[in-house]
């Protein structure tokens, strides 16, 4: 059954968060189909929630990418002056995520990566970090990729008051409630590019949750956190230099990832090329820095 939800109509519930509910709604005037992040406050603790919803309504306001799931609009419902209730409008993206409908071949997983790349670099440019990559956030339709949720995205630099992340994907610095910083994507976009191709997440500084408080312990030492063995060691079918992209962006120290997102993306589409027209195993490393630099 539909009910309204800010003037819009709500056709079905979509998916959940941790305080949130995703709606595919309409607009009855003009029967525009959008997404609806629908927050309601019932407690003192859902007031960080709707926080949450109205930072990621001013950043996703700010960006203007192909690849990044377009921020429409925010609604409030208030009493004495407070919001009890507030809804996120988006673009509808009739699409799974990657989790769901995994790449046919390594060409198309490439082409995704380069993508994403495209949209990461996009958000730093305008001085922002996602913080929160993943393959539940990259989703494809028709070949063209929509990274959502900008629920954890934050100015650079940003220090979080709490451990926030998802195990396998977590750089050590959002682990250890350090700056967030564009390298911090790299990091989370190669432990996503790690699980796409293996099918299995990395070892991270991810801490144990306290069973009573149910909050994170303290992040694991740097020096305890193991680099994978490199993707086309165990599966000789990935391209190496694929391999060592993966393995570059999730380094331990971030002054050891790729310089930038822009580089991860000019790098990603190469290799893309070199895997469509093979022209042997030569290194594109010297190419790549010297169109950059031009």
């Amino acid at each position: 059954m539909s009910s309204d939800l800010f003037g819009f109509k709500s056709l079905a519930k979509i998916g959940q968060g941790a305080a949130s509910d995703i709606h595919l709604v309409q607009d009855q005037k003009t029967k525009q189909i959008w997404t609806l992040k629908h927050v309601v406050r019932r407690t003192e603790k859902d007031d960080r929630f709707i926080q949450q919803v109205e930072d990621e309504f001013a950043i996703g306001k700010r960006l203007d990418h192909p690849n990044i799931r377009a921020t429409i609009d925010v609604f409030r419902k208030k009493k004495l002056f407070r919001t009890i209730e507030i809804g996120l409008l988006l673009e509808y993206v009739d699409a799974g995520s990657i989790d769901q409908r995994m790449p046919k071949s390594q060409l198309e997983a490439t082409k995704i990566f380069s993508q994403v790349a495209r949209g990461l670099a996009h958000m730093h440019d305008r001085g922002f970090v996602h913080a929160d990559m993943k393959p539940t956030n990259v989703m494809v339709a028709d070949g063209t990729v929509k990274v959502i949720d900008l629920g954890q995205a934050c100015p650079i630099g940003t220090v979080k008051k709490r451990i926030q992340g998802t195990p396998g994907y977590m750089a050590p610095e959002q682990a250890h409630r350090e700056a967030i910083t564009p390298a911090t994507d790299i990091y989370n976009f190669g432990a996503t590019m790690y699980w796409v191709l293996m099918g299995e997440v990395i070892p991270t500084a991810m801490p144990p949750k306290d069973e009573q408080s149910g909050l994170y312990k303290g992040a694991i030492e740097r020096e305890r956190i193991p680099i994978p063995v490199a993707p086309h060691e165990r599966n000789p079918s990935i391209h190496h230099l694929l391999s060592k992209q993966v393995i570059e962006c999730i380094q331990v120290d971030p002054a050891a990832r790729p310089q930038s997102m822009e580089r991860v993306a000019t790098r990603l589409e190469l290799i893309a090329d070199l895997i469509a027209h093979p022209i042997g195993s030569r290194d594109f490393s010297s190419d790549e820095e010297s169109r950059s630099d031009g």
